[in-house]
């Protein structure tokens, strides 16, 4: 990819590569904007074949972490980082301390906290070295439930928006991906008395779910064909794609994974076969929510209170793609960068301090 074109286009502040020779870090910081605050985004491990795959997704996540915090009416702006290599194999103390040392450089423009294949725990290391990290258990802790009690949230609004009931009683739901997001979400489907069939890469995780719930496990590539009514897809991103969107015979799309369609064009695609997409980063803004009120003390009431109104954020960005025409991923769009643009015109207003 062209990266200086690319970062141009979507207006990416900064692409930051780091190393460390003695625990062998390496990794890649994307800070997309902080025109309404410092950019906060998780941190994930993934072994990516190429280094352009780290960099095309690392850049992907940042934006998307911008429009779901000025979705979800956070003061915050976007970023991520993603570190390169074997989660099974490269942690350890010293690296995720190194790695904190990193973050302090940045001076405060990046906040992390845990993503895929990082945990509270893992985050512990890295705040023995930068303030500039959260989701720590003597905070907030892991974000995964509050992310997968909005996803529920979403699927919800969906729900309501499609069939006129919010009810998921008896609503035959696809589970892609059975992580500690999937793994929750399930929960809240189950006890509501949806149909639940799952798929996940890892077997255990599989029979883990098969044990609690009574759900039916697919083969991975089998999960997009399931005649389902509502498809989750709560695993890594581009899972609506030219193949995949053949295959779909759901009436919903509604999950936790981020940057869920491959192509922005892909949701006209849906809007066109009357498949309704809830856009992912405001479904699955949970977990960034309820970090943005760790302070002093953690308010999990207020955290689970905002988490709630995805429901009427997503039934708001409905009526947007009805009223203009446009497709439910654009709608979205609209609406964050419209706050964007809002309140950096206000804050462009001098206060002295």
């Amino acid at each position: 990819m062209k990266i200086f074109d690319y970062i141009e286009k979507y207006a990416y502040e900064e692409l930051v590569f780091f190393h460390d020779n003695t625990t062998g870090l390496k990794g890649i910081t994307c800070i997309h904007s902080t025109k309404l605050g410092p950019s906060l985004g998780g941190t994930r491990i993934w072994n990516y074949k190429h280094e352009d795959d780290a960099i095309e997704d690392v850049l992907r996540l940042a934006r998307g972490m911008t429009l779901k915090s000025s979705a979800a009416g956070l003061d915050v702006g976007g970023g991520k980082t993603v570190l390169i290599g074997d989660p099974e194999k490269v942690k350890s103390e010293g690296y995720f301390r190194a790695f904190g040392r990193f973050v302090e450089s940045l001076n405060g423009r990046y906040i992390t906290a845990e993503d895929v294949n990082t945990s509270p725990d893992d985050m512990e290391f890295v705040a023995k070295e930068t303030q500039f990290v959260k989701g720590l258990r003597h905070k907030s802790g892991d974000p995964s439930p509050m992310t997968a009690y909005g996803v529920y949230q979403a699927i919800r609004a969906s729900a309501f928006k499609y069939w006129g009931d919010s009810s998921l009683r008896g609503k035959k739901i696809s589970v892609q991906g059975l992580g500690h997001v999937g793994s929750y979400l399930c929960k809240h489907l189950y006890d509501e008395g949806a149909i639940l069939t799952v798929s996940d890469i890892n077997d255990k995780k599989v029979k883990a779910i098969m044990s609690a719930y009574d759900c039916t496990a697919v083969a991975v590539d089998e999960i997009y064909s399931q005649d389902v009514d509502i498809f989750a897809p709560c695993g890594l991103g581009a899972v609506v794609n030219d193949d995949t969107i053949k295959q779909f015979k759901c009436s919903v799309i509604a999950g936790a994974a981020n940057n869920v369609l491959k192509e922005d064009t892909h949701g006209d695609v849906l809007k066109s076969k009357s498949i309704l997409y809830a856009p992912d980063y405001v479904a699955n803004a949970g977990g960034v929510i309820n970090i943005s009120f760790e302070g002093d003390v953690y308010d999990k009431d207020s955290a689970i209170r905002t988490t709630e109104k995805i429901y009427d954020r997503l039934l708001n960005i409905f009526e947007i793609s009805e009223t203009e025409k446009i497709s439910t991923n654009k709608a979205a769009d609209k609406m964050a960068l419209d706050r964007i643009e809002c309140l950096s015109k206000i804050h462009s207003t001098y206060i002295r301090k």
